[in-house]
């Protein structure tokens, strides 16, 4: 039955449609016809993964653990791929934010990309999106490093795809710096191989705690502890972060934005909760020590350097390094509470953040700016984004019915249960620093006069096209809902993180 492969039918088929894109009969150079066919599939393909992901949930609350034997080689000598409540929770995430952005993407790629590179553009986003399907669907460690390359160097070339010239660069940078962060997890996870002569993560939790006496698996934890901050962006291994959100076409900061960094920060649970386990990395090597102080400069700095920027997606950028030493803050406590908290506000963020990036994208369209001193007057311009950014930033700050609220409440709570005051105080405190860079959008959109008075058309409304708009109020509903109702959102986090903590 078609149901049973369902585990691997959510990367394989985008795997199989990548290439289509570029090689479909019609996608030549300038074609708009093939452009738009490459559109289509693309955006099949990533509606098709989030049905599979929703089937899988359904499956794995029904069943629990489901295991699948490629080739029919039993674990561990062949390799698995293992979704777990964490898995599906991960796989909605990417799958639906990737739909969301294809179903808007047609007219901001038209836009932004040549038009001979569209068809390519879909097939590298496929790639991409296969990349990250697979490293939350693998239960190979080895696997997880060679689906962390397919992601990236595909995000390498989209990245380089924007038109401003700084995106070569941006692209350049991110390279260097995860191609540092992949080689570090590949030492990793040679030297557990090394130890143990198994690749499967489940045989690797079983053999990891003969071996604590073992310097070589010290090393192999500290070599994933910076190869997965890299990928992470945690402050201060961000610095590739800022610039390929910026600089990058709108709707890859989009997809980026909202799936990355949560995959990367999986990889972290994976790792550091399921390979190794909570009293391993937190008795024994005492991972708290390091991740709470950076968690807090990441929660402080970013946010201070976000109050200052001029360009909007620099600015949520730099929110989104903050939002990270959230996550991060969350699994530094070291308690279930806390990394229940984090693995909530992993999927509040990312609806928040991929709302907002989506509303930057029809900005660009247009206006072709993102400059604030471009906002001024788009509240009476482009009235529907400019609502969705007002209610995607209360998301972002954390006022209460918005899912940002829900996360930061549990983190709160969480902190409190340790007693941890610097914790909570940066909690609070990073929220009250979200409102001002929030505020500076909302006074120039709704309080200050179009800067160009010389264009006579400077107060005709410019909105973005329905198209857009949609999806973009699909995710601003979510962010209500997700804050009004947690049944899900909390309950599969829950669920998730005490499997792990077993």
């Amino acid at each position: 039955m078609l149901s049973q492969h369902l585990a691997v039918l959510q990367v394989v088929v985008p795997l199989i449609c990548a290439p289509l894109c570029a090689l479909l009969p019609l996608a030549k150079p300038g074609n708009k016809l093939g452009n738009n066919l490459a559109w289509l599939l693309a955006t099949l393909v990533s509606l098709t993964t989030f049905i599979i992901a929703l089937l899988l949930t359904k499956e794995v609350s029904l069943h629990g653990v489901i295991s699948y034997q490629l080739g029919g080689w039993a674990p561990p000598w062949g390799i698995e791929y293992r979704i777990d409540h964490l898995s599906v929770y991960v796989l909605l995430i990417v799958s639906a934010i990737a739909s969301i952005t294809m179903l808007a993407a047609r007219k901001s790629v038209e836009q932004e990309i040549a038009h001979e590179k569209i068809s390519l553009f879909y097939s590298a986003f496929l790639l991409c999106l296969t990349g990250l399907l697979g490293i939350v669907a693998t239960g190979d460690a080895f696997n997880i490093f060679v689906f962390l390359e397919i992601s990236s160097l595909s995000s390498y070339a989209l990245i380089a795809l924007g038109n401003n010239r700084k995106a070569l660069t941006a692209s350049y940078q991110y390279l260097i710096m995860g191609t540092i962060g992949a080689t570090f997890i590949l030492i990793g996870v040679g030297l557990l191989y090394m130890l143990t002569g198994t690749l499967n993560i489940v045989d690797l939790q079983a053999r990891v705690p003969e071996l604590l006496s073992s310097r070589t698996l010290h090393a192999a934890f500290a070599f994933f502890t910076v190869g997965i901050s890299l990928k992470l962006a945690l402050l201060p291994l961000h610095l590739w972060l800022p610039n390929a959100y910026a600089y990058a076409p709108s709707m890859i900061t989009v997809f980026l934005s909202a799936t990355a960094t949560k995959v990367s920060l999986y990889v972290l649970f994976r790792f550091f909760f399921g390979l190794f386990s909570n009293e391993i990395t937190f008795e024994e090597f005492q991972l708290d020590k390091i991740l709470l102080p950076l968690s807090i400069l990441a929660i402080l700095i970013a946010s201070s350097v976000a109050i200052f920027q001029d360009n909007i997606k620099r600015m949520l950028a730099y929110s989104s390094v903050a939002q990270i030493g959230y996550m991060t803050l969350g699994i530094s406590l070291a308690t279930k509470s806390g990394s229940i908290a984090g693995m909530l506000h992993l999927f509040n963020h990312a609806l928040i953040k991929g709302g907002l990036f989506l509303a930057m994208a029809c900005i660009v369209l247009r206006t072709g700016s993102v400059q604030l001193k471009n906002f001024a007057g788009l509240g009476k311009r482009m009235p529907w984004t400019m609502a969705a950014i007002l209610l995607l930033g209360l998301g972002l700050i954390g006022v209460p019915s918005t899912a940002g609220f829900i996360s930061k409440w549990y983190l709160l709570i969480a902190a409190l249960e340790q007693n941890n005051w610097l914790a909570a105080a940066v909690i609070v405190g990073g929220s009250l620093l979200a409102i001002i860079y929030i505020w500076k959008i909302v006074e120039y959109a709704y309080l200050k006069s179009p800067t160009r008075q010389s264009d006579k058309y400077f107060n005709e409304r410019i909105e973005a096209p329905l198209q857009m708009l949609i999806p973009l109020w699909l995710l601003v509903a979510a962010n209500f809902y997700f804050g009004l109702k947690t049944s899900f959102s909390y309950g599969f986090a829950e669920t998730a993180i005490n499997n792990l903590f077993l």
